[in-house]
């Protein structure tokens, strides 16, 4: 009979898959690889057919001032600056693994507190709303609250630009033809995320998304921050809501320190990338 080779012998990558309401994810702990993640290696991890398959990629590294620094990259190799529910899964694992009920983590969006919400949930704070145009960013001066565009959407920065559509049947949208137009509108010079949603009830909204740089998802954390803000501001709904969206349910609660998210988290597997397919990259052409 054939043995299986020894995986202490086998030496790859190794990664975790995880999602959060379907929005799913490959994460990568390089506290214990000296291996640098380029574009390259994120397209081709993120190649549903040849790699693993990914909405976002998470790459977990010691913080200085903090228990982990992540770095989130899109499906096309592009840098994503926040991935809320990423960030919820690689909170949960690691408070499961130190014993803690509160860690920190550093983003390109800041300094992000997460807790133990009880019932195997989990809470993180992604921080306050951007509001100005200048900082989402948008290409010039205009009225966040009320854009220049058809459906006159609302903008927000949540770490990454957001568009949000109040529409009357979000599942009557075509979410991927007007995701991909709207994604790189003019009125966005780093493209944006979209969304489109339908008020349900007082604090019930229904929502559906578009990336940049990865297309549909079933759920996105800093856009579930995004809708209910812009709701709020709107007088659509409360300052504290939950949102239906495609993979499930997840609760937002905007408040003086910030847009405070909690879901569910799931780890899925854990795996390891093979030598020959790290080998078989073409080099990154940054170098």
């Amino acid at each position: 009979m054939r043995q299986m080779p020894d995986h202490n012998s086998y030496p790859g990558l190794p990664f975790l898959k995880m999602h959060g309401l379907g929005n799913d994810f490959v994460v990568i702990d390089a506290r214990g690889t000296k291996r640098a993640v380029t574009p390259v290696l994120a397209r081709a991890l993120g190649d549903r057919h040849r790699g693993v398959g990914f909405d976002q990629l998470a790459v977990i590294e010691a913080g200085t001032d903090c228990d982990l620094a992540l770095t989130f990259w899109n499906a096309d190799g592009s840098t994503a600056g926040a991935c809320g529910n990423a960030t919820r899964c690689i909170a949960r694992r690691e408070m499961e693994l130190t014993g803690k009920h509160r860690i920190t983590l550093r983003t390109e969006r800041g300094l992000l507190e997460a807790v133990d919400a009880g019932n195997g949930l989990t809470s993180v704070n992604m921080g306050q709303p951007v509001m100005t145009w200048k900082d989402i960013p948008l290409k010039g001066a205009c009225d966040t609250l009320s854009l220049p565009i058809d459906g006159v959407p609302v903008a927000t920065g949540m770490g990454n630009p957001h568009c949000t559509f109040f529409v009357e049947d979000a599942d009557a949208v075509d979410l991927e033809g007007l995701g991909a137009k709207f994604e790189h509108h003019p009125l966005f010079p780093e493209r944006t995320n979209v969304q489109f949603a339908h008020v349900i009830g007082p604090d019930h909204l229904r929502m559906r998304v578009w990336e940049r740089g990865v297309g549909v998802t079933l759920a996105s954390g800093s856009s579930s921050c995004a809708v209910a803000v812009a709701a709020a501001r709107r007088g659509l709904t409360g300052r504290k809501v939950r949102l239906t969206l495609d993979g499930g349910e997840i609760a937002i609660d905007w408040r003086a320190d910030g847009v405070w998210m909690t879901g569910a988290t799931a780890h899925v597997f854990s795996g390891e990338l093979t030598p020959a397919f790290l080998d078989s990259l073409p080099s990154d052409p940054g170098g």
